[in-house]
């Protein structure tokens, strides 16, 4: 197995060329264009005086070279070395300020258009794609972008430096200037030369690092069921796996990237050799002035420093390219709902109609072909059938979360692709099979629907609940934190909880998926009451689990394949014998009052036999 085994990209990754990707990123800085422009004029500023240093100690030096008596030269140098230093601090202090706001601007800017895209997204990519590797993308891949830009304001100073220096140096010696200005294209080549290298490494180096976050997350995020079932060490040695390959791929894109180095230093040293032989000579013989020998020297520094440091640059601009490149990918993926229209939605009765649907996650994998269902508005349906009879995906399309194939599905008479999904939605309550609670009180989760409902409104609605019992098993009440997840809570807690929050929401359309863990039967008295009321004013589709919710609906439909086999009520279905019948003693006939008083009957009537 290869290092970069597991690493391949998203299936919504793409390639863009470095000019769509300057396009894009410009296209953020320009908002802050004058904060730009500002930071801009600091450089040049910075620049101009930093290269002003060394062709005032060349002029200093040519005239101690004439009259080795002046003193005021001397104390006029020092004098502006100590006005250099301040100046050029001030400056870069400036500069560095108010280029941080920008970036940390534009940052900002990026990772709230990538978490914006993310939440936008369906609820079949994230289905597809690891939460991790977008967490990466949002975060890690947004904060290398900002390094880079740092980086470029730093390298721009040091090339303005460079091009006044060469402006001066033509006037001094424009046969020496264009011997050092020749230098440069074979550096600038070899830096190029590695391009390809550099973006294809880096890109190896963020999938790997996404890896990693996903690997920690599932694992804190799974830690009690690894506590629970003792694997611990098994999770621990899945994640040193993941750090490992991180480490390899680290490891070889280091290797990679430093190949450059030697290249450029050999360069420079040629170059260097070659203008300080060419440079003496005529020095020697008078030709040019010591000083003008200085500034040529000096300059030697100051021009290599931006040619080697590109290399460095270069890989940290392919980094920030590729980095870039991730997460432009997550704010272009393309949906796979996609509406016709946005039209307006008005208060719903709840009518549903599956009109001829064929719906299949993948080519291989089909749910349902050619469904109809019709439910009526203010109706209670309770789905029932094996795993993978398309109970849940029934749910899914009329909530939306999914692209169905063919057919219609409409509400009120309209086709569900013409309406503005946040306006349907907002009339639509669901309850998931792990209800899953925010990090806050119970009450700030019961109004997540409706966040400016009271605090009176709620208690009301909890309280027609067991008669507000279950708020006495709450330490706190309403103001009890639910801690990450929920975990504070019971199950049977969280999904009053979750029942509570669809119930303030007053939904037209109500869906509910149950939970199958088992609950004690008070508890499950309450959770009946609290659907009862939800019930009452809403159409609802239940995909049921619990014999008391099954007889409390209008009508039973039985599923098997993704075809409808049976539909009526409880009595009806139980009197034909056929698939619900035997569903029924398969799973709910142990929850029913007889079945549970046979099962005493027998146990007494064995322990009468033993004795």
């Amino acid at each position: 197995m290869g290092f970069f085994s597991g690493l391949d990209r998203e299936a919504y990754d793409r390639e863009y060329s470095d000019r769509e990707l300057l396009q894009r990123i410009f296209a953020y800085f320009r908002p802050h264009r004058k904060r730009v422009l500002g930071v801009g004029a600091v450089i040049m500023v910075g620049s101009l005086i930093s290269a002003l240093q060394p062709v005032a100690v060349a002029r200093a030096l040519d005239l101690l070279v004439v009259d080795r008596r002046r003193l005021d030269v001397f104390i006029a140098v020092v004098a502006f070395m100590l006005v250099y230093g301040v100046v050029n601090w001030g400056v870069n202090w400036v500069r560095r300020r108010v280029t941080g706001m920008v970036i940390a601007d534009i940052v900002s800017t990026l990772r709230t258009d990538a978490f914006a895209a993310s939440v936008r997204h369906d609820l079949s990519f994230f289905d597809e794609f690891r939460s991790g590797r977008i967490i990466s993308r949002i975060t890690s891949d947004t904060e290398e972008f900002a390094r880079v830009v740092q980086l470029v304001t730093d390298l721009i100073g040091r090339v303005i430096e460079v091009l006044i220096l060469l402006g001066y140096l033509f006037s001094v010696s424009w046969r020496l200037t264009l011997l050092l200005v020749g230098m440069a294209p074979i550096v600038v080549g070899i830096a190029m030369a590695f391009r390809r290298l550099a973006r294809r490494v880096t890109r190896k180096g963020f999938q790997v690092l996404a890896e990693v976050n996903a690997s920690i997350q599932e694992a804190v995020t799974g830690i009690s069921v690894a506590k629970n079932f003792r694997q611990e060490a098994n999770i621990y040695e899945e994640f040193s796996e993941v750090n490992r390959q991180s480490y390899h791929v680290n490891l070889r894109r280091g290797y990679a990237l430093a190949l450059t180095f030697p290249a450029l230093n050999a360069i420079s040293g040629v170059g260097t050799a070659v203008l300080v032989y060419f440079g003496g000579l005529p020095a020697a013989m008078g030709s040019i002035s010591v000083g003008s020998w200085y500034l040529f020297v000096s300059s030697l520094d100051r021009f290599w420093f931006p040619m080697i440091s590109l290399s460095a640059f270069w890989s940290q601009f392919q980094g920030g390219l590729s980095a870039s490149e991730r997460v432009f990918a997550l704010i272009d993926a393309e949906p796979t709902v996609r509406q016709e229209e946005e039209a307006s939605v008005e208060a719903l009765k709840g009518e549903i109609l599956f009109d001829h649907v064929d719906f299949r996650y993948t080519e291989q994998e089909r749910v349902l072909e050619d469904f109809t269902l019709h439910i009526e508005p203010g109706e209670s349906v309770a789905l029932v059938g094996h795993t993978g009879a398309g109970k849940s995906s029934i749910a899914k399309l009329i909530a939306r979360f999914y692209e169905f194939q063919d057919g219609r599905i409409l509400i009120d008479g309209r086709d569900l692709r013409t309406f503005d999904l946040h306006e349907y939605r907002q009339q639509l309550g669901m309850v998931s099979q792990m209800p899953f609670l925010f990090t806050g009180t119970v009450a700030d989760n019961i109004r997540y629907g409706r966040p400016g409902i009271s605090d009176e409104k709620i208690l009301a609605m909890a309280r027609q609940i067991g008669e507000g019992g279950w708020l006495e098993t709450l330490p706190n009440g309403l103001e009890t934190e639910v801690g990450e997840r929920g975990g504070k809570l019971s199950m049977g807690q969280r999904q009053l909880v979750a029942l509570l929050r669809v119930l303030v929401q007053e939904p037209a359309i109500f869906i509910l998926d149950e939970a199958t863990a088992s609950i004690d039967p008070f508890t499950e008295m309450q959770i009946q009451e609290a659907t009862d009321l939800i019930l009452q004013q809403s159409t609802s589709i239940l995909i049921a689990h619990r014999l008391s919710t099954i007889r409390a609906v209008d009508r039973i439909i039985v599923l098997r394949e993704g075809q409808i086999i049976e539909e009526g009520d409880h009595d009806a279905l139980m009197a034909q014998g056929g698939h619900y019948a035997e569903l029924y003693n398969t799973y709910f006939r142990h929850q029913s009052l007889s079945y549970v008083e046979e099962v005493g009957w027998r146990k007494k009537q064995r322990a009468g036999a033993t004795a």
